[in-house]
């Protein structure tokens, strides 16, 4: 790889690990009801916002309380964005004069939106009107995170409280995510783009000569072009802070209007992984067990870097198939080298593969590159992460409490081992904490798995890939993966536009979010009424190397189990296909 590009990744890593900390005390604050420097500011806006809604912030709720707001709160956002979608014929803000959203897409899409997965079955800039990017989408992926974080903050309360039940108030919550974390960082974030030349206008579409006329030769060439605008900034910013993806053009990050620069690039993917690693910090300050926080923060880059580096050597090194066509694909100071299909020449083979892994990881459904054009391996990778279960950081909030799921798991195994009652904090892991784990992590697995196998087998399923045998049906097991982890980037390849795959997804993203969340919520219930007692000599000590190494053994254990024959038909038997020929 060359020079800039390892310069690029240990760039970004360090940012990275120098926000983690002054984030995660921020939220923790932010969380716990401590003063800020926003709260100055923002305080009266708060205080308004629950006095107009009738909200006692102090007023405490059970965890069912809790799934229920979170619940009702997260629903009434699905049946707004679908009327959106549905009436935006008849609404302002339509430059393009577009035509209503067709139910079954409204209503995938819609699904989407509110679990924060942002799969997109469409083309934005040639489906959605700027009110419905607005009012409807760009909400979604304020109120979709905040739902996550809230998740994982009731988790936190659960473990650390040692004298109340209750998981604190889901709409207080709510509000205190949005209002002192995700707007702020996104305003600074829009500001920044824009200074790159991220597009932020609510201009009708623009007509542009083509310097040279192409088009079918049975219509004549075509002279013109139509350039959609819209006011993107704003949408990419939470698109990416929120771990949301959902573009506003339909090439996504890979657009110039989104991402028009190296450092435009940069910023996005620093701001995708920013949430989900500095929450381990704030993780750690509500359980008062810092060196917790940090050691999930240690598993996370364990599984995270070999895979990076590993995406990074398989782009790099190119295709073998080139060799014999006499095609030199070495990199050289006048090109990239190795396999440049489907990426982007102002990023490269080192941005593509950081965006590709971080994107996959953190449940961003984002891209910069086609990941369909990867190579066999490369494209392994992303699919891989997806089907850990997000919980290599993960969405902002849930992915470290699906990584809290398989920490659960860990101290139990270690407690059979030894013989010793698992306990995890100084909450003891009892029968209950155990059946919701591991409803929380198979329920998605088996939506992926029964998903792939209907789309195999059936017409409906088979008709939309865009290519046959392996490479096909990782096309459909990325797409279903993608769903119910609440990723939403696509493999590419797959016109999901269809009956099928607009409803069987949703039913999928709905299972992964919420199959998942309350499973989450009711442990934290759970833990929150048990009384906790101090370790003994038996006892598995949830910081340091040993449990990052245990809780990265479960998790790649588990997906190895659940996924390894599935993509063995599809990635890896693309890869050796050509050596067994």
């Amino acid at each position: 790889m060359t020079p800039e590009g390892w310069a690029q990744i240990l760039l970004l890593l360090g940012s990275l690990l120098l926000a983690i900390r002054p984030l995660g005390i921020y939220m923790a604050r932010v969380y716990e009801g401590a003063p800020t420097r926003l709260g100055r500011l923002l305080g009266p806006l708060e205080r308004g916002i629950y006095g107009a809604c009738g909200i006692d912030p102090e007023a405490e709720m059970e965890w069912t309380e809790y799934a229920g707001a979170l619940g009702l709160f997260n629903l009434l956002g699905l049946l707004v964005l679908y009327l959106l979608q549905r009436l935006q014929g008849m609404l302002p803000l339509n430059p393009a004069r577009l035509p209503a959203v067709p139910p079954l897409l409204a209503f995938n899409t819609a699904v989407s939106f509110a679990t924060n997965t942002d799969w997109q079955n469409y083309g934005g800039e040639t489906t959605m009107s700027n009110l419905t990017q607005m009012a409807g989408l760009t909400v979604q992926n304020f109120a979709s995170a905040a739902t996550g974080m809230a998740v994982l903050v009731a988790f936190a309360r659960g473990v650390g409280r040692r004298t109340r039940s209750t998981l604190g108030n889901a709409w207080a919550d709510l509000v205190r995510g949005t209002l002192y974390v995700l707007l702020p960082l996104s305003l600074v974030l829009a500001i920044a783009l824009v200074s790159q030349g991220v597009i932020q206008t609510f201009a009708p579409p623009v007509q542009a000569r083509l310097l040279d006329p192409a088009g079918d030769p049975q219509e004549g060439p075509l002279a013109e072009q139509v350039i959609a605008l819209a006011p993107a900034a704003s949408q990419v910013a939470i698109k990416q802070l929120g771990t949301n993806g959902g573009g506003v053009f339909n090439a996504n990050s890979a657009h110039p209007f989104e991402n028009p620069t190296p450092l435009s690039n940069f910023l996005e993917i620093l701001a995708i992984l920013l949430i989900p690693a500095a929450l381990c910090h704030t993780y750690g300050r509500i359980v008062r067990d810092r060196r917790h926080g940090s050691t999930l923060l240690a598993a996370m880059f364990l599984i995270f870097l070999p895979l990076l580096a590993a995406t990074v050597w398989a782009e790099q090194a190119g295709v073998p198939f080139y060799a014999r066509l006499g095609i030199d694909d070495r990199a050289a100071p006048d090109r990239a080298g190795g396999n440049m299909e489907g990426k982007e020449v102002r990023f490269g083979i080192a941005g593509s593969a950081l965006w590709a892994v971080a994107t996959t990881a953190a449940s961003n459904g984002s891209v910069d590159s086609l990941h369909d054009a990867y190579t066999p391996a490369g494209g392994l990778v992303p699919l891989w992460l997806i089907l850990l279960g997000e919980v290599v950081f993960g969405g902002v909030g849930s992915g470290l409490y699906g990584l809290l799921l398989f920490v659960i798991v860990t101290v139990f195994v270690a407690g059979l081992m030894i013989g010793h009652t698992p306990d995890y904090l100084g909450k003891k892991i009892e029968t209950f904490e155990m059946k919701m784990a591991a409803l929380g992590i198979l329920i998605p697995c088996v939506a992926v798995l029964v998903g792939t196998a209907a789309a195999c087998v059936t017409n409906a399923g088979l008709a939309a890939i865009g290519n046959p045998g392996a490479h096909g049906l990782s096309e459909i097991l990325y797409a279903f993966g993608s769903a119910a982890n609440n990723n939403g980037s696509a493999f590419g390849g797959l016109s999901g536009n269809t009956p099928f795959y607009n409803i069987g997804l949703a039913v999928a993203m709905l299972l992964g979010r919420y199959g998942v969340a309350v499973p989450v919520l009711a442990i934290a219930g759970s833990l929150a009424r048990k009384k906790a007692a101090p370790g003994s000599a038996g006892t598995l000590p949830s910081a340091g190397p040993l449990f990052a190494l245990m809780l990265c053994g479960t998790v790649l254990l588990v997906g190895a189990l659940t996924f390894l024959p599935a993509l063995v038909l599809g990635p890896i038997a693309e890869g050796l296909g050509p050596a067994l020929q």
